[in-house]
């Protein structure tokens, strides 16, 4: 089974929705999905309860030592993806997410502030030695601000892509308890979402580890 964990100690990056996006655009692909949820926000639980859908299954954690076991029994299931979304801080549950983890997604927002609240998440990546990538998030159509941003992340480590735009799909997805490749199948957002999934799917089958 590999792990997927969304971190960074910002909140409104948008961790939550993209984890969200990501997990149901897998489940198109045919693989079976499962959320490890470590942030007590619940965002996730939540939207599972306003879904028809009984996957994603959703497993809440409370506790560091609580993670490792629920990533074991996904994993006796048949899981072949957990993902694992975590709070809006650097705290022992993230650093145990971060540790587990094959692959880190760090959305970030193309602004000064979000790229300097990012960098105590990437400094504890690189310390667990974990393999990442951050995922633009929340861009604007356009513009010398995403360019800069994208310019600034590539030098810190992989940038994943295609970045992901500021569009109401993805909320009003969220609401109504879906994935916004479910919500709006046809749309921009679902055409970046799945675009990023298959960027996600290659660097979790890749054979060799390449570290940031």
């Amino acid at each position: 089974m590999y792990v997927l964990a969304l971190v960074t100690q910002k909140g409104g990056s948008g961790k939550s929705t993209l984890a969200v996006g990501l997990a149901v655009a897998a489940m198109e692909n045919g693989e079976r999905v499962a959320f490890v949820e470590a942030d007590p926000q619940g965002t996730i639980s939540k939207w599972k309860e306003r879904r028809g859908n009984p996957y994603p299954r959703v497993v809440r954690v409370a506790d560091p030592a609580e993670i490792e076991g629920a990533l074991s029994r996904l994993e006796a299931e048949g899981i072949w993806l957990g993902i694992v979304d975590t709070a809006a801080t650097n705290n022992a549950l993230a650093m145990r997410a971060i540790a587990m983890a094959d692959l880190c997604l760090m959305p970030v927002r193309p602004s000064p502030a979000d790229m300097e609240a990012a960098i105590p998440t990437l400094i504890a990546i690189r310390r667990l030695n974990r393999r990442f990538a951050f995922v633009l998030n929340q861009t604007p159509p356009r513009g010398c601000r995403l360019s800069e941003a994208a310019t600034s992340l590539n030098s810190l480590g992989v940038l994943a892509l295609p970045y992901v735009g500021q569009r109401n799909d993805h909320q009003d997805a969220l609401g109504a308890g879906l994935g916004v490749t479910e919500f709006a199948q046809e749309g921009r957002a679902s055409e970046e979402v799945r675009a990023l999934w298959g960027w996600v799917s290659k660097q979790l089958n890749r054979d060799v580890v390449v570290h940031g």
